[in-house]
């Protein structure tokens, strides 16, 4: 078993961001593995609320949804900043980085 130290980048989006024509989510995970990070995920919220505080969840006749989305992207500290870099200026919603230990078996 090795444990290497690693952060965790959270970007906390919505299903009907956009940016150059397609999902916000969409185009973060596209850029992460164009650019090489070890890994990325995107979930989907049942509901959720930010700075607006409405909550936001699934409406069983809605149209569109702008349900809550998380991504998740993992590597190195100088990786994450690059791409931190790339996207500066692309979102205004919560960003988070922290430390996390991955463990391969």
């Amino acid at each position: 078993m090795r444990v290497v130290k690693k952060k965790l980048l959270r970007i906390f989006t919505s299903e009907d961001e956009s940016f150059e024509g397609k999902p916000f989510y969409k185009y973060l995970l596209e850029r992460a593995k164009e650019r090489g990070l070890e890994g990325a995920t995107v979930f989907r919220a049942i509901a959720g609320y930010g700075k607006t505080k409405e909550i936001r969840k699934h409406k069983l006749f809605q149209l569109r949804s702008s349900l809550p989305v998380v991504v998740e992207i993992i590597d190195e500290e100088e990786k994450i900043k690059r791409f931190l870099e790339e996207i500066k200026g692309k979102h205004n919603g919560l960003i988070t980085l922290e430390d996390v230990e991955v463990i391969y078996l």
